[in-house]
């Protein structure tokens, strides 16, 4: 994980008013979220490893992601490696193996690739743009 500095850094906006924004351009609430905080994900590559920009963000007042109108605070973004296994896992223990045919991760926190990180800080300072350029910072309560 490399943590990225950004002016996104500690800004309030409504959650549904990032997600207009964010989803257009390849952004996704990730799987992780729970609920009183949450990440947009952008994945940069898939070669032996997904790479990620992530951007986590918190609820405001202790608001719960899945209200209505609910105000999110960004955190610092940072980039991810996230190594999968190729092929079939052969360590599954579920009991209902047909349900479940994801292999388990081989590294869900590799170390990310130093020749995408000018990248990754591309993205970052694309993300600053679309959300400091066009939209409007809520008041914190």
């Amino acid at each position: 994980m490399i943590e990225i500095p950004s002016r996104l850094e500690n800004n309030t906006f409504k959650l549904i008013d990032l997600e207009k924004k964010l989803k257009p351009v390849g952004y996704v609430i990730g799987g992780g979220w729970e609920y009183d905080h949450g990440y947009f994900d952008y994945k940069m590559a898939d070669n032996g490893s997904y790479l990620f920009v992530r951007l986590p963000f918190e609820a405001v007042d202790g608001e719960e992601l899945d209200v209505k109108g609910v105000h999110v605070t960004l955190g610092r973004p940072f980039l991810l490696a996230h190594k999968y296994q190729r092929g079939l896992d052969d360590n599954v223990h579920d009991p209902n193996p047909l349900l479940n045919q994801f292999s388990e991760p081989q590294d869900p926190d590799a170390e990310f690739p130093q020749e995408w990180v000018q990248t990754g800080r591309e993205y970052v300072s694309e993300l600053e743009q679309i959300i400091l350029n066009n939209m409007e910072i809520s008041p914190r309560n």
